[in-house]
């Protein structure tokens, strides 16, 4: 397994608690291109799961604003607006821990690293925070959304 690379820097977030950023803001800060790639992240989930999305402020200043995407009850992911991108946030047991590792040869490079620095959470689960920069990572964070919560069943199959 790679071992751990520290490399991701915080970008600026929106972290002001008392101000709810309106979408239109939140476009903004993030950038059109960014925005674009989180509305097909949106859409990937929504194929897989009964997606509701909330904008939430969940963890203090450090984090700020996010959406907080859940299926049904189940919490999937936030996505936390950062200056010019977004950043996902997965949490992921230990028993869901076990299936990354069976799957992390198949992740991008960037994803590993990610899932190497995560925040330990358990004994071997945590919090993966990614930086998201191309469109090429969507799919291997939705494959770590799955991780976390099984997709609806779309014709018999698994999403």
């Amino acid at each position: 397994m790679a071992e751990k690379i520290r490399y991701e820097k915080k970008k600026t977030r929106l972290t002001e608690k008392y101000q709810q950023p309106p979408e239109s803001l939140i476009r903004i800060f993030m950038g059109i291109e960014a925005w674009k790639r989180l509305m097909r992240f949106e859409e990937m989930l929504r194929e897989r799961y009964d997606v509701s999305r909330e904008i939430r402020f969940p963890f203090g200043n450090e984090y700020g604003w996010s959406f907080r995407y859940s299926h049904k009850k189940s919490l999937l992911l936030y996505v936390f607006f950062e200056e010019g991108g977004f950043c996902c946030t997965i949490s992921i047991n230990d028993k869901g821990a076990q299936e990354v590792d069976s799957i992390f040869g198949e992740l991008l490079p960037e994803i590993q690293a990610s899932w190497l620095n995560r925040y330990a959470c358990g004994a071997d689960g945590g919090w993966l925070n990614r930086s998201v920069i191309s469109d090429e990572e969507l799919p291997d964070l939705i494959r770590l959304v799955g991780v976390k919560v099984k997709p609806k069943k779309i014709g018999g199959k698994n999403a």
